[in-house]
């Protein structure tokens, strides 16, 4: 079975009414490319995953992956605390650094006033930065981490990432216990953890992946107001960073061993390529996306992966792992959110979303 494998078999009204075309906006001439002349390394990485992850095509590349959706916790809040400790940790002892190294942690989850990263960081002592990029948060942690270091203000920052199904299901859907039944569009939310350790460019550094650009996301509504519909809300945020990213920053689409999207799924993943060839610009296999690779179709996933954890996982695994060898020698990486809430929702407001991007390019080169 192919890696990329999902599932094509959608409710076609849903299809149908997802795929509707998008009235595209004029692109705007501002300047939105961070570019990092210093070049901070990513020196540390770690990803933690639950069981059914584990279990998918990407499962052999995790570096942790739990057996217990608790973890031997009393509560699936407290085991999203605790995989964010473990990844955490993780990243810091990859890297060869200890808890005292790392100047400040910048973090993020999809959990009210952002609990999970605040508990971990309490028992962690390191000053924190909070972020809510919703399923984005990865690579914002990443472009903020960059951006400290390579200004010089910091030489080792922490940046992680996590969901956990259960905790987001009954936030920002329906109790556990009531069983809802999903729409074929929708996905599901992965558990699990990731953290990297960016650090200063010096001697000991210089032969692990960089972060050379980044990318931050322009707000965009398309009117998609249905929570289990993330692909097509999301879709848009990542046409109009990806277009910015391959109209000013220099690269095409055919200077990047992989084009990582976070969590389109499926039918996002298609969407976009439609979106992507109106503005002249055809995605080919060097593009993916990390929420349609991470289960088998046989895990009934519907149209894949999303949250915080889908993207954040695989960057520090399979993608890094790439890098590290010089397999890859550059790829851009766009993590999409979804900037809802439950109260906007039962309101009637439609769904905003966000991508940010950063470009990392292997230590081995870095010119395909």
């Amino acid at each position: 079975m192919s890696l990329f494998k999902r599932s094509e078999k959608n409710d076609s009204a849903a299809v149908e009414q997802s795929s509707a075309e998008f009235p595209l906006r004029t692109p705007s001439a501002r300047q939105r490319i961070m570019r990092f002349f210093n070049t901070p390394r990513i020196v540390g990485k770690m990803s933690v995953v639950g069981e059914k992850e584990s279990k998918g095509p990407m499962g052999k590349y995790f570096s942790k992956c739990e057996t217990d959706d608790k973890m031997g916790e009393k509560t699936f809040e407290r085991a999203e605390i605790r995989m964010v400790d473990t990844a955490v940790r993780g990243a810091i002892r990859d890297a060869r650094l200890g808890i005292d190294d790392i100047d400040v942690m910048v973090s993020g989850d999809l959990l009210n006033q952002m609990t999970t990263s605040s508990y971990a960081v309490r028992d962690l002592g390191i000053p924190h930065i909070g972020i809510y990029g919703a399923c984005s948060t990865m690579t914002e942690g990443l472009m903020l981490a960059a951006s400290l270091v390579d200004s010089g203000y910091y030489k080792n920052v922490v940046c992680a990432a996590s969901s956990h199904f259960a905790t987001a299901e009954r936030q920002f859907r329906y109790p556990l216990e009531y069983g809802c039944q999903r729409p074929p569009y929708a996905q599901w939310t992965v558990t699990g953890a990731g953290a990297s350790v960016v650090s200063t460019n010096n001697a000991q550094t210089e032969r692990f992946p960089k972060i050379v650009a980044a990318i931050p996301g322009l707000i965009t509504d398309y009117g998609v107001n249905d929570l289990n519909n993330m692909g097509a809300a999301m879709a848009p945020a990542a046409l109009d960073t990806m277009y910015t990213m391959l109209t000013q920053s220099g690269f095409t689409e055919n200077d990047f061993d992989m084009i990582v999207t976070g969590d389109l799924g499926k039918l996002g993943s298609d969407i976009l390529r439609d979106l992507m060839r109106e503005r002249g610009i055809r995605l080919g296999q060097n593009y993916i996306d990390c929420g349609n690779i991470i289960y088998d179709v046989d895990q009934k996933c519907y149209q894949g992966g999303s949250g915080c954890a889908c993207s954040a996982t695989i960057f520090n695994s399979y993608i890094m792992d790439k890098l590290t060898s010089g397999e890859f020698k550059r790829i851009a990486y766009l993590a999409t959110g979804a900037l809802m809430s439950t109260q906007s929702c039962y309101q009637g407001e439609t769904i905003p979303c966000i991508s940010h991007a950063v470009i990392v390019e292997s230590p081995f080169g870095g010119e395909k």
